[in-house]
């Protein structure tokens, strides 16, 4: 990799100069271009399975999201930002009722600070819940439903889990369902900001 970069370092320095670049700019190019060369986009994922969309106002995504819920088995991953939902929140609880593992990691600014949050209500429902405190803003939207299994599915979009994102803005929500790859992606990225959370209970002191 390291060999790579050299090389792509090189070539750039090399057209620079060919097109007589003064020397400032070719000193920029030297601090610029070994960052370029890690900064890449992951590569694509292979469109499969289904996707579920829905928008706000006009449509139900509080629904859409609650019976995605619902149909959950094993585990459930949730990220937040904001979360105000009363019906978004009872099914998370009932899912734990059930028997699903539900694991919810969250802004610590926003549990504290905002109106009405219902982390608290998870948190006291047995609901394991962490919170994010590297950030200036944990402000995934995120749901990763029984990671690994064929009906497993991700949630997202801008829509935050609050009754103003279905009664007073404009949202959108996203459903994929059986692409594997995509929920394994999700769900590693999941895992790398809950290595980071602190435990309700300690975030809250």
């Amino acid at each position: 990799m390291a060999e790579r970069q050299m090389v792509q370092r090189l070539r750039c320095l090399a057209a620079l100069r060919a097109a007589s670049i003064p020397a400032a700019v070719l000193m920029l190019a030297l601090a610029v271009i070994p960052a370029a060369a890690q900064s890449r986009a992951a590569p694509p994922i292979p469109a499969r399975g289904t996707v579920q969309v829905a928008f706000t106002p006009w449509d139900d995504a509080e629904a859409m999201i609650v019976e995605a819920i619902a149909a959950s088995r094993r585990q459930i991953l949730v990220q937040a930002y904001s979360f105000t939902s009363r019906n978004i929140a009872a099914a998370l609880i009932a899912a734990r009722q059930r028997g699903v593992e539900v694991h919810v990691l969250a802004d610590r600014e926003q549990t504290f600070s905002g109106e009405n949050s219902r982390i608290p209500d998870l948190a006291a429902a047995g609901i394991a819940v962490d919170l994010e405190v590297r950030y200036q803003s944990a402000h995934n939207k995120v749901m990763v439903l029984d990671a690994g299994a064929p009906e497993a599915a991700v949630i997202t979009g801008s829509y935050n889990w609050t009754y103003a994102a279905q009664n007073r803005n404009a949202e959108n929500v996203i459903i994929f369902r059986r692409q594997p790859e995509l929920v394994r992606q999700y769900a590693a990225n999941w895992q790398r900001h809950a290595q980071d959370a602190l435990p309700y209970d300690q975030a809250r002191q």
